[in-house]
């Protein structure tokens, strides 16, 4: 099968021929439907955060069961899934607690064992599963844990979407932060997470729910999927600016770029009281400095991975309120590439120019 590999970090992806193996126990087959390009995969292709190599990128993406392997009854070939990179073993403390996103097992339970063959290789060379999916591929083969099956009414190409970015930032809202109607909320970065960020919000209830990002285009765009204000932050000042039109800053914001700067700006524009949640994958190695006085005020800065999310759960209910008309994706694919279009897609992604760029697969 085709699938794009990265060979060396930091590096580009090759488009290459690789072989993928049968599904073992508790293994699904997949066919790769749909699989949008995410700024995590930027990171690592450019050494922010280190992965073995070679390895096959790619997490945000959805399909259609092909085979499944022995002891695996959720699932049957012809199923329509959504797959993540939450997977969960589903025994350890955080799992029994309700938090499979932070599981300590997923290393472990979910990976082939030493003396098994590999998921990927190419020409008898072991391939690295990248966060146990490796998607920018036309087959995936994973564990159950890290799927979901939906309604076959979804279009996949949008539901991909919903595998990382919109699961993130939503997750973020209703999960992590926990966002109460009627408050203010503010959004750095109008990228495919932030902008379902400002969906969640939307959702949730917020009164002023503020757009906060360097290009217009996609300001406009955060205006169409329920932003009340936009500041552009080219300008400066925008976390006076988010005080000014809140009276004095925000009940809640997410910071969704992962960068020092845009982490403290999060905190800076809170009002007294206030909760900055961080979804960016901010670089190995940045130190975020806050002023200790301001925590006397009770405001807080908590992290958030993958929205905290519980997916067998939220991913359905997502679907839903997309079928539904309460979520909007179609606003957010921008443009339909082809996997051999994958390096161009992501030159596209550094000009922050574009929301989400999905491969779809024939």
């Amino acid at each position: 099968m085709k699938a794009a590999v990265l060979n060396s970090c930091p590096g580009h992806l090759d488009i290459e021929d690789v072989e993928i193996g049968e599904p073992g126990p508790r293994e699904v087959l997949i066919k790769t439907a749909a699989a949008g390009l995410c700024h995590s995969d930027l990171h690592f292709m450019e050494g922010k955060y280190p992965h073995p190599c070679p390895a096959v990128l790619g997490h945000e993406s959805a399909g259609v069961v092909e085979a499944v392997g022995s002891m695996v009854n959720y699932v049957k070939p012809g199923d329509h899934v959504i797959t993540c990179l939450s997977a969960f073993c589903g025994y350890c403390e955080q799992c029994l607690a309700g938090h499979m996103s932070l599981c300590e097992n997923k290393n472990i339970e979910l990976v082939r064992q030493p003396g098994e063959s590999s998921r990927i290789t190419r020409q008898g060379e072991d391939v690295n599963q990248f966060l146990h999916l490796s998607s920018f591929a036309e087959q995936m083969l994973i564990h159950e844990h890290a799927l979901v099956k939906i309604d076959e009414e979804m279009p996949l190409d949008k539901a991909a979407l919903i595998g990382c970015g919109v699961t993130t930032g939503m997750g973020a809202v209703f999960r992590t932060a926990k966002v109460e109607p009627g408050s203010t909320v503010a959004v750095i970065g109008c990228g495919g997470i932030g902008l379902s960020a400002i969906q969640g919000a939307r959702i949730a209830g917020a009164n002023k729910i503020i757009a906060v990002d360097m290009v217009g285009s996609k300001l406009e765009l955060a205006q169409q999927l329920g932003a009340t204000h936009v500041v552009n932050a080219s300008d400066g000042g925008s976390v006076e600016e988010v005080k000014d039109i809140t009276s004095g800053g925000v009940h809640y914001s997410f910071e969704a770029v992962g960068m020092k700067q845009t982490a403290e700006d999060s905190f800076n524009m809170l009002r007294n009281g206030g909760q900055a949640t961080i979804i960016g994958m901010i670089p190995v190695g940045t130190k975020v400095e806050i002023h200790g006085v301001e925590f006397l005020y009770e405001k807080t800065m908590t992290g958030s991975n993958m929205g905290s999310n519980q997916f067998r759960t939220d991913m359905p209910r997502f679907v839903d309120m997309y079928l539904d008309g309460r979520l909007m994706l179609n606003e957010m694919v921008s443009k339909h590439i082809a996997l051999e279009d994958i390096n161009e897609g992501f030159e596209e992604m550094k000009t922050g120019a574009l929301a989400r760029s999905v491969i779809t697969f024939d």
